[in-house]
C-alpha cells in the first residue's frame, strides 16, 4: 500500500500540471503514454517491439494520435497513411517467410487501433476543456472506488468470475451510483454544457462502459497469463492498467457531442 501511495503521488505531481497546461507538453505526454501502452500489449504476445513490425505498429499508433488540426492541411488523410502502413505490415509477413505471420500482424494492428483511438480522444477531450477531462477522470475513479468498497461490503453475486473473479454485481451497481453522484456535482459547474437529466444518463452509460474497459483488460491479461500489463508504475502495474477504463470512456464521451 505504501508503494502504491508513493507512486500515485509522484505520478500525480508529474501528470496533473501537464494536463492543466495542455498544448504541446500534453500532446507529447499523450504520445509517450500511448507508446508505452502499445509496448505493453505487444510484449504480452511475446513479440519484439524493437523490430521493423514493432516500428510499423508504432507508426500506425502515432498517425492515429495526430490531432485533426495538425493533419487537415496535409495532402493525405490519416486513414490513407494508416492503410499504407497496414499494407507494409502485411508485406513484412512475406519478407519474414511467415515467422511474423498474419495473426501477429492482425494483433499489432488491432493493438495500435485500440490504444490509439482511446488516447486520441484523450487529446480531443483536453482540447474541449479541462472540465471534461476531470469529469471523465472523477467518474472513473468514483466507479472504481464505489465498486471496490460497496462490493467488499455487500457483494455476493459474482459479476463475471471467468474474467475477473473479485468483481460483484452489487459492486458494479454501487460504482455506477457513485459515478452519478459525482456527475451531479459537475453539473453545477458553469463550463459544463449538459442538463442534469442528460448528464445522469450519460454518466450511467460511461460508468458501465468504463467497467467493461476494465473487464476487457482483465480478459486479455488472463488470456496472456500476466498479472499486470507492465511494471512502469510500481504498485499499480502498467500504463494500460491505469488507463483501461479511459480507453473505452473517452471515445464514447466524444460521441455524446456535449461540447459541440
Amino acid at each position: 500500500m505504501k508503494q502504491r501511495i508513493i507512486t500515485a503521488v509522484v505520478a500525480a505531481a508529474l501528470f496533473v500540471p501537464i494536463v492543466f497546461y495542455g498544448g504541446l507538453p500534453f500532446l507529447l505526454l499523450t504520445y509517450v503514454l500511448a507508446s508505452v501502452g502499445l509496448y505493453e500489449l505487444i510484449r504480452m504476445k511475446k513479440l519484439n517491439v524493437f523490430s521493423p513490425y514493432g516500428f510499423l505498429s508504432l507508426l500506425i499508433l502515432w498517425v492515429l494520435l495526430l490531432p485533426n488540426e495538425i493533419i487537415e492541411d496535409f495532402y493525405y488523410s490519416k486513414t490513407e497513411i494508416g492503410i499504407v502502413l497496414i499494407l507494409l505490415l502485411l508485406t513484412y509477413t512475406v519478407l519474414t517467410k511467415n515467422r511474423f505471420n498474419f495473426e501477429d500482424a492482425a494483433f499489432s494492428i488491432l493493438s495500435a487501433i485500440y490504444v490509439g483511438i482511446g488516447f486520441f480522444f484523450f487529446i480531443e477531450t483536453r482540447q474541449a476543456g479541462l472540465v471534461y477531462i476531470f469529469y471523465t477522470l472523477f467518474i472513473i475513479w468514483a466507479t472504481d472506488s464505489g465498486a471496490y468498497f460497496i462490493g467488499k461490503a455487500f457483494g455476493k453475486k459474482k459479476l463475471w468470475p471467468e474474467i475477473s473473479p473479485n468483481k460483484t454485481v452489487e459492486g458494479s451497481i454501487g460504482g455506477v451510483v457513485c459515478a452519478v453522484v459525482v456527475a451531479i456535482l459537475f453539473g453545477v459547474l458553469p463550463n459544463f454544457d449538459a442538463n442534469i437529466v442528460t448528464l445522469m444518463g450519460m454518466t450511467i452509460i460511461l460508468s458501465v462502459f468504463g467497467q467493461i474497459g476494465d473487464l476487457v483488460q482483465s480478459a486479455y491479461k488472463r488470456h496472456f497469463n500476466v498479472k499486470d500489463s507492465g511494471n512502469i508504475l510500481p504498485g499499480h502495474g502498467g500504463i494500460l492498467d491505469r488507463f483501461d477504463s479511459l480507453l473505452f470512456v473517452l471515445p464514447l464521451l466524444h460521441l455524446f457531442h456535449i461540447w459541440s
